[in-house]
């Protein structure tokens, strides 16, 4: 058998998001930090062999794959909201499809099999099911094939669960640096260096180095909402790079290593913006770029945990309060 680079690439990609997976409780799959655990939503022996053990639903028997009504749908396990009834069309295959997610609310990996590509919730990791590209079935050409048993259906004009985790994603130089304090941050439950907002899926650290490919280095923080806040994290961000340098970090030259937040949602956009103003009255000709997320994707198992596997601390980036 031919094995065809690509497969190589996207094989490695799996092992890299495998070894990334943060420690859980053998018993419920809850998030474990230390000596605290993160407490999901409880689950059926059902739910569990689909959500946890990456089972599937059989197709036209779950709840909502002919549903129709107005409102998101959230993770089962963690309440973050995944998809809105707007994006969701009848493919006719049993399982409900949508042509889009909530930005940056899925996370896409190789599936087990080598051929698929699997997606997952980007909070706890959640088995949704899989997504496929080039069908024609919609404008935006893709298809999210996700198991009703994986979400729960909030009605238009309710309000939506309380998320048991939340996600920030920085860029500000290069990601070990970056990934070494926030790591250090109470209420952090893991901390993944990764590329974004570029226009290649699956970039390799060549290709961004490249700078072809229009990423920046990043890390995507997943946090616990009692115990830490986006606005308390993205102080720390701009307190532990310079905010002012224009496509560069220190001696690392290059757009890859450029200021960039990039927001998730409405409440992260505003307070991003109120920390920019809060700086630029202070003085400081603040260069951070403030975008909406797309798609996070992880860098090689190599730059995970730098520091920390070296023994050694950041070269262009140390605390400076400024706030």
């Amino acid at each position: 058998m031919r094995i065809k680079p690509a497969m190589i690439i996207l094989s490695v990609a799996a092992i890299v998001l495998f070894m990334l997976a943060p420690p859980r409780n053998a018993a419920t799959g809850d998030l474990i930090q230390g000596d605290d655990t993160v407490k999901f939503n409880p689950l059926t022996p059902e739910q569990e062999r689909i959500i946890l053990k990456k089972g599937t639903e059989r197709a036209f028997t779950g709840e909502y794959w002919d549903h129709k009504a107005a409102g998101t749908y959230v993770c089962r396990r963690c309440n973050t909201p995944l998809y809105r009834s707007t994006d969701k069309f009848d493919s006719h295959c049993g399982w409900p499809s949508f042509d889009d997610e909530i930005p940056g609310a899925v996370t896409r990996q190789v599936d087990a099999d080598g051929r698929r590509t699997e997606i997952i919730c980007a909070a706890c990791g959640a088995h949704l099911g899989h997504v496929f590209e080039g069908e024609q079935l919609t404008a935006k050409n893709t298809r999210h094939c996700v198991n009703s048993v994986s979400m729960k259906f909030i009605p238009e004009g309710e309000a939506l669960p309380e998320p048991k985790l939340q996600r920030a994603i920085f860029a500000g130089g290069c990601f070990w640096g970056v990934e070494y304090f926030m790591e250090k941050e109470p209420g952090v439950i893991r901390v993944v260096s990764g590329y974004i907002g570029g226009t290649k899926d699956f970039p390799t650290y060549k290709e961004v180095c490249s700078k072809n490919t229009g990423h920046a280095e990043a890390v995507e923080i997943i946090f616990d909402p009692e115990k830490t806040t986006f606005e308390k994290l993205a102080k720390l961000f701009f307190e532990i790079h310079d905010p002012t340098q224009v496509d560069r970090q220190g001696p690392d030259i290059g757009e890859q290593y450029r200021s960039e937040v990039f927001y998730l949602n409405q409440e992260q956009k505003e307070v991003t913006e109120k920390l920019i103003a809060e700086l630029q009255k202070k003085g400081l000709d603040v260069a951070t770029r403030v975008t909406p997320a797309d798609t996070f994707w992880p860098a090689e198992d190599y730059h995970q945990d730098y520091y920390e596997r070296k023994g050694s601390t950041p070269y262009c980036h140390g605390y400076v309060k400024r706030f």
